[in-house]
Order: structure tokens, then sequence, then C-alpha cells
């Protein structure tokens, strides 16, 4: 029998019937009335046997209420790296950070015993606090000269894992040759190596490709001659935000590549924000493609180049410029803009689809692609070749490559415990490249009622649709979200008190968050019947063991932007 130390990494739809409609018949949720309560000064609850009983039947995947929790379903062989990080490999374009410095660091406590099958837990609402709030950063955005107001006036973001290590990613940036500020989510799958890459090395190729002729042909001369460069982007990042180590050189040597071709297109003016973003994307991925294709010497950079390229990343980015803003994305991350109604109200405008299987113009695009014999074998499971759940990423070279290229390459470059990691090719492959990481590109021209943008990887919206999202937000900016529910005569009754109770005791638990994204995390993994926060609810989800934590919820990254409302109106009485 399998010990609860072994990494559980498929669970079978049929053990997941068996926890649906036999076991608790509430979906993937823990409901807070099905655990044992203890009397105590900290929240305590116990999770029963029936959990690792179920996690033990592992074979194929563990589809949610409304989504699939596994993002890609693995190989049999898997392995763990270590990473070491530096905190930037562009030194020499780095002006500055804005790391946060008020971050509490805390373990996971519980406690396992075999005999009984059941995890006691014992958590604090501060210790719950802590576990929430440690990845957050919030950053004023100053005025780019000093007197023309910024159409953002801030933005908040957190993070809260659930595998281990996090296989999400953020960013956050301003241009500093050129306007604008960029913000970025990134999902990893089949690990956190391609996430963090992008979430590196994406701005740099979006900002050069912005760049005009002149500032480009300056900054290769400083190159070239060993003097000063200038730099090219000014990050905004919390202190656990880390860089890998070592690889700095190789990303500047590709970068400067792409700006030298761009140099010889001749465009004085730079691209547009739309060409930009989709050169930057597609160039990337090539890079991250053609970097796995050299030789090295060095092992950890050869290993480092094989995690990057067969792994893989979802991203969703938006860069804001004055009143016109941006976003790319590729994958399942999420754009959502938060706009003011006449009456008040706020409502959700999505400015992304997710490229999965339940796009149906992103499944014509797919067919078309590929041959009419192949209509049947593309999507198995609403998953690409029954694997991978986005339909574009970056990384993912399984997907992309030939399967002679990736033969050749995994020969040349790995020892044999590696190749029983990636010498892998999915089913029915036969017309590659299955998966792209052109990204759809969507432009909105920001207006006074665009109060905000929310960008979140999939671990939120699997929880909470967008318009609960953007509710959230504005009652957190309104502080209705801390208001105690009123008791109409109408509807005065035994059981609608109880229910009354019941919220007021869940909104009394815990203090409102400062920061909008851990409201919103808060909200996503804590919810009850009530809709309102439930402590033991909360307790349990941030306090299950590595092996399970995957199962109920997934890596869940938010970032806020918060828009400057009277200096968007200025700009439009001004011209």
């Amino acid at each position: 029998m399998n010990t609860l130390e072994s990494r559980i990494e498929r669970i079978s739809i049929d053990a997941y019937n068996r926890i649906d409609y036999n076991s608790v018949q509430t979906g993937t949720e823990i409901k807070p009335t099905s655990l044992k309560k203890r009397p105590c000064s900290t929240m305590s609850c116990t999770v029963p046997g029936w959990i690792f009983n179920s996690a033990r039947n592992c074979v194929v995947t563990l589809p949610g209420k409304r989504h699939w929790h596994a993002k890609c379903i693995s190989s049999k062989n898997a392995t763990r790296w270590k990473s070491t990080f530096y905190r930037d490999p562009f030194v020499p374009f780095l002006v500055g950070c804005a790391p946060n410095k008020n971050v509490f660091l805390s373990k996971k406590s519980f406690r396992h015993t075999s005999a009984e099958e059941q995890i006691s837990l014992s958590f604090a609402p501060s210790h719950i606090n802590h576990i929430l709030r440690a990845n957050e950063f919030s950053h004023k955005i100053p005025d780019f000269d000093g007197k023309n107001s910024n159409s953002i006036l801030k933005f908040e973001s957190n993070q809260l894992a659930a595998n281990t290590p996090n296989e999400d990613r953020r960013s956050a940036a301003m241009c500093l040759q050129t306007k604008g500020l960029m913000f970025g989510v990134f999902d990893g799958h089949a690990g956190f190596a391609c996430a963090q890459s992008i979430s590196e090395r994406l701005f740099y190729y979006i900002a050069v490709s912005l760049m005009s002729q002149q500032v480009l042909e300056e900054i290769e001369f400083a190159m070239e001659h060993m003097k000063p460069v200038l730099p090219i982007l000014q990050w905004h990042k919390h202190r656990n935000d880390y860089f890998y180590r070592g690889v700095a050189s190789l990303y500047v040597d590709h970068l400067r590549v792409y700006w030298q071709e761009l140099i010889d297109l001749d465009n004085q003016s730079g691209l547009s924000v739309q060409e930009a973003l989709a050169f930057a994307f597609k160039r990337l991925d090539h890079d991250i493609s053609l970097e796995v294709q050299v030789p090295f010497e060095n092992e950890v950079l050869r290993n480092r180049a094989l995690q990057i390229a067969f792994s893989g990343a979802t991203a969703c980015v938006a860069h804001i410029d004055n009143i016109h803003l941006h976003v790319a994305n590729v994958g399942d991350c999420r754009a959502v803009l938060g706009v003011e109604n006449d009456d008040g109200t706020v409502s959700a405008l999505p400015l992304t689809l997710d490229h999965n299987s339940l796009n149906e113009a992103e499944l014509l695009r797919l067919y078309g692609e590929h041959p009419k014999s192949e209509e049947e074998t593309i999507i198995l499971n609403n998953r690409l070749l029954g694997i991978l759940m986005p339909l574009r990423a970056f990384g993912d070279v399984r997907f992309k490559w030939s399967k002679e290229l990736q033969k050749s390459v995994l020969e040349n470059a790995c020892d044999i415990e590696a190749l029983n990691i990636y010498q892998y090719t999915p089913p029915n492959y036969y017309t590659p490249p299955y998966l792209t990481a052109e990204p759809e590109i969507t432009y909105h021209k920001l207006r006074p009622q665009d109060k905000f943008l929310i960008i979140a990887s999939d671990g939120l919206w699997d929880m909470l649709d967008n318009e609960n999202v953007v509710r959230l937000v504005a009652e957190h900016n309104s502080g209705a979200h801390f208001q105690a529910p009123e008791l109409t005569v109408d509807k005065f009754s035994l059981g609608h008190m109880h229910s009354m109770l019941l919220k007021r005791r869940a909104k009394g638990l815990h203090p409102p968050d400062q920061n909008v994204a851990t409201h919103l995390i808060r909200h996503a993994i804590g919810t009850n019947e009530y809709g309102e926060i439930d402590q033991e609810r909360l307790t349990v989800m941030l306090s299950l063991p590595d092996d399970l934590a995957r199962m109920y919820r997934d890596d869940i990254t938010v970032t806020v932007i918060y828009f400057n409302s009277d200096a968007i109106e200025k700009h439009y009485s001004n011209n």
C-alpha cells in the first residue's frame, strides 16, 4: 500500500465518482458540516479517512465541479529538480525593484495517524492570515513624468500554492525606454520551469519590440563596445519572486540576437503594441525550443533547458499605456475588466477567451490545422491528444516537435534517467505541431467607467466565475463585505435567523484583507454554502498535505490593477 509520503499524481474517475456521490455528495468541495468539530481556542478540524482511501486509487485524473484539477496528465516517471535562484538575470538592464519586506513565511502544520487515517489540524485565525498573506504585494504607480496623472493608480497581487513547489509565476514591470506598464500571470504545468523562464524573459522581448530603431542601435552599440547599457525595465517584485541563477548570459545573448533582427527590419518607429506582443510571444517560444537543441557542457544548464522546454506554461499579459490597454493571452489564464454601470453596480467584461476544448473557435482552429482523419483523436477527454488541457502554451515541445527531433535531442542531451522522464510521445501523434504559443490579442480603450482589471490563473476562475470575482473586488473597495447583514421583518423566521447568525459568525471571525488579491483567494477556497467565509473550510483547505492539496484546488495567482478614472476622464476632455 502506498504511504502518504508518496506523490499522488493521478486520481481515477471511478475514485472521483465515489467521492462525489457516495462519500460527501458535493463534488470536490469539502463541506464544513462533514467535518468533526472540536472545542478549542484555535480552529481544529479532522479530515476523514475516505479522502486518503479515494486518493490511493490512482489511474487517470480528477474532474472538478466546473473544471479538471490536473492540467497535464504526467508520465509515470517523474523527477524533482532542485533549483537555485538569482534575483535578476538581466543585471545590466535593471534599474530597481520594489520588494515587499513585510512577509511572513509559514509551513503547514498537520499530524497524520496511520491507524486512524485522519489528519488533525489546528490553526488559529492569525495563522490562517499569515499563510494567505505570505506572498502579498502591492505598489502605487507614480506619474510617468511627475506632471501628468497616470491612468493606473496601483496594483495588488498575491499567490497561494497547491503544488509543491508553486507552478504559477507573476510579473509586473514598467517599460523605461517606451511608455507603458506590463502585468503578467503565468501558469506552469508538468513543473514550474517554463513558467519561471517566461516570467523572467517575456517582458524584455516585448519591451525591445516596442523600441525605436535609434534606441535599439544605442543598446547594440553599448553592448558591442562593453559600455553601460540603457535600462529596459523597472521590475515591481515580491522578494519571493526569484530568478534562475547562472543563465543570465544565455538569456541576454538570445535577446540580443532578437533585437539585432529588429534593427535589420529598419523600422524607425518600432512595432505597434499588437505586433510587439505577437512577435515577442512567438519569438520567446522559438528561443526556448532552440536552447534545448544546443549542446551544453554544463550539466546544470543542460538540465535547465530540458526542464523549460519539456514542461509548459500558459500566459496572460496586459500592456497599459495611458488609455490604451492590450491583453495577450495564451492558454487558460484570464483577464476580466470591472466596469461601473450607470446605477453604480459593477459588471464583468472578459478580455480573454480560454484556449481549451470548451472554446469552439479554438477547436475549429485546431481541426483546420490537421487532416480530417485526426478529428477523432486530436481531442480526447477534453484534452489535447488526451493529455493537455490548454490548447495554446509556451514550451511543451513534446506537442510541437517531430518524433525524430525529440529522439535526436534527448539521446544527445540526456542520461538514461532523464530519457526515462522525457522520452514519451503522446498517442496519435501524426502531424505536429499540435500546440502553439501565438497569442490572442485584445485591444480596449479605457473609459472612466473602467475601474479595475483582474488577471489571474485558472486556479481562481475554477472556484469563482467572472461576475463573482468582479463583485468581490467592488465590495472590497466599498467595504460592503464587512457590513453586517440586515434582518427584515418580512423574512423573520427561525430558519432565516439561524442562517443570518451563521453568516454573521463567518463574517466576524476574520478581519478584512487590505490586499484585494488576498480577499479573492480567501473567498475562492473558503466560501461556504451561504457565500460567506467559513473558517473551518479555510483551515482544511490550507492544511491539506501536499499529496492531497492539488486534488481540491490549483495554484492561485491574482493581480488586480486599479485605474485612475479622473486621469482617464481628463484625457478625453483634453483630446
